[in-house]
C-alpha cells in the first residue's frame, strides 16, 4: 500500500474536517461529563441539592408550619441521636468497612453510665467516662479483629453486635432508669437534653454536639494525615501500604474512634429520652447506614464525607416530619426512604464511572 493511499485512508476516518480529533476531546468534556465529575470531587452536592428540593417543596405544601424556627429545629433534635451514630459509620464505611454494632455500642454504654451511677453509687462524672471507655474498648476490640486477625468487617461487628446487645440485657437485667430519678440525683446524665431557647428556635446541647462533632472531623478527616490515611486504606489498603501508610493501625484507631463516638451518643440518647433503657435505639445501625448512604459516602470506601452524612439524615427528617404533617400514613416514609436508598447507590455508581 503506497503513502497516498494511507493517507487518503487516514483522512476518510477523520472526515472532511481536520479537526475532528479535538471535537471529540471537547464532546468528552460537555455539561454531562464536567457535572458528573463535579459530583465526583464534591459528593455531598447530592444529598445537599436533595435536601434543598425536600425542604422547598414541603415549604410550599405546609408553608409556615413547615419554616416555623420551631418545626426546623424540631428535625434537628430528631435526627440529633442518628447523626452522631452516623459519623461514627462514616468513619468506618469510608475504609470500606462497616459496623453493625454500632447502635448496640451505644445502649450498651448508656446503660453503663446509668447503673454505674444508681447500682454502684459513683459519681455521674466517673460514671460518664466509664461508659466513654466502655464504648471505646469494643470499638477497639472490632478494629483489632478487621485489622490484626484480617476477619471481614461485616462478619466482626455482626457478631459483636450479637454479644453486645446479650451484654446490655443480662448486664442490666432488664430495668429501666426512670426519667424522675436521673433529674434528680443524676442530672449530669441528661446533660445533651438540656435545651436552649433562640427566637422560637429550640436547640439542645445534643443537636450543638452533634452539630460541632461534624465540623470537626470534617476537618480531621480533609486536613490531617491520618484523615487522609483514612480515606487511602478505604480507596486501595495495598496502595497505601506500600505508600508507608499503616493500616492496622488506621483501621484500629477508626474503630476505637467510632466506639467512642458511639458511646457519646449513647450519653446523648439519655438526654433525649430522659431515661436509662436497654431497649432504646432498636433502629440505630439501619438508620445510620441509611443516613450515610443518601449522604452520598461509597459503600466501596474512600469516597464521601461527614458532612454528606448530616444532609442525609436531615433528608430523612424533614421526609419524616413533612410527611406527618401532611397526615400522610407512615409506610409513605420508608417507601420514600427505600427509593432515595436506591436512588444514592445508582448515582454513586454512576459518579465512579468518572475515575474508572
Amino acid at each position: 500500500m503506497s503513502e497516498t493511499t494511507k493517507g487518503d485512508d487516514f483522512e476518510a476516518v477523520l472526515g472532511d474536517s481536520p479537526t475532528a480529533v479535538a471535537e471529540f476531546e471537547q464532546g468528552d468534556n460537555g455539561f454531562v461529563y464536567r457535572f458528573q465529575n463535579a459530583l465526583h470531587q464534591n459528593p455531598a452536592l447530592v444529598p445537599l441539592i436533595v435536601l434543598i428540593l425536600s425542604i422547598a417543596v414541603f415549604g410550599l405544601l405546609l408553608g409556615s408550619k413547615f419554616f416555623s424556627p420551631f418545626a426546623l429545629t424540631l428535625i434537628l433534635q430528631q435526627v440529633q441521636i442518628v447523626g452522631i451514630v452516623g459519623a461514627a459509620q462514616c468513619l468506618v464505611i469510608l475504609t470500606a468497612g462497616i459496623d453493625l454494632s454500632v447502635g448496640a455500642i451505644m445502649v450498651l454504654s448508656s446503660v453503663v453510665m446509668g447503673q454505674f451511677t444508681f447500682r454502684y453509687g459513683l459519681p455521674p462524672s466517673v460514671a460518664v467516662a466509664c461508659g466513654l471507655a466502655c464504648g471505646t474498648l469494643i470499638g477497639f476490640i472490632n478494629g483489632w479483629m478487621v485489622a490484626r486477625v484480617k476477619l471481614p468487617p461485616f462478619i466482626v461487628t455482626l457478631g459483636m453486635w450479637q454479644i453486645v446487645l446479650a451484654t446490655n440485657f443480662l448486664y442490666s437485667a432488664n430495668e429501666t432508669i426512670r426519667s424522675q430519678e436521673i433529674a434528680r440525683e443524676a442530672p449530669l446524665l441528661q446533660l445533651f437534653g438540656t435545651k436552649i431557647n433562640i427566637g422560637g428556635a429550640v436547640f439542645t446541647y445534643g443537636v450543638i454536639f452533634m452539630v460541632l462533632l461534624v465540623i470537626v472531623l470534617a476537618y480531621v478527616l480533609r486536613q490531617t494525615a491520618w484523615g487522609r490515611h483514612v480515606y487511602a486504606v478505604g480507596d486501595d489498603p495495598e496502595a497505601a501500604e506500600l505508600s508507608g501508610v499503616r493500616v492496622d493501625r488506621v483501621l484500629m484507631s477508626v474503630y476505637a474512634l467510632a466506639g467512642l463516638i458511639c458511646a457519646f451518643a449513647g450519653w446523648a440518647l439519655i438526654g433525649r429520652i430522659g431515661s436509662v433503657s436497654p431497649t432504646s435505639g432498636q433502629l440505630t445501625n439501619i438508620e445510620s447506614i441509611t443516613a450515610v448512604v443518601i449522604g452520598g459516602i461509597s459503600l466501596f470506601g474512600g469516597r464521601g464525607s461527614v458532612a454528606g452524612m448530616l444532609f442525609g439524615a436531615l433528608i430523612v427528617g424533614v421526609f419524616t416530619l413533612g410527611l406527618r404533617l401532611l397526615g400522610a400514613d407512615a409506610q409513605w416514609t420508608y417507601l420514600l426512604i427505600g427509593v432515595l436508598i436506591i436512588g444514592a447507590v445508582t448515582v454513586d455508581q454512576w459518579i465512579r464511572k468518572v475515575s474508572t
